[in-house]
């Protein structure tokens, strides 16, 4: 049977990436709560501007999401390659 520090002793980055993948979920979880917060707020301020505000938050959220499912990808092949 192949123990745990076997894996770690063959591929160190193994040790280290899922803790990499847990920063990078709460730092992406952070920003986007922020984000649509921010967002919120200006649609309570003008209600009349909802529209364009919520066109504008659209494409900097996916993008965020993005990033963070980019660099879960990037901690995966970590481990595994």
């Amino acid at each position: 049977m192949i123990g745990i520090s076997s894996i770690f002793a063959a591929n160190p980055g193994a040790a280290f990436a899922p803790l990499g993948a847990g920063m990078i979920v709460i730092g992406a979880a952070i920003g986007i709560g922020m984000f649509a917060s921010a967002a919120a707020n200006s649609i309570a301020r003008q209600p009349e501007a909802a529209k364009d505000i919520s066109g504008a938050v659209n494409l900097p959220l996916f993008l965020l999401e993005g990033v963070a499912i980019i660099a879960l990808v990037v901690c995966i092949l970590a481990v595994v390659g």
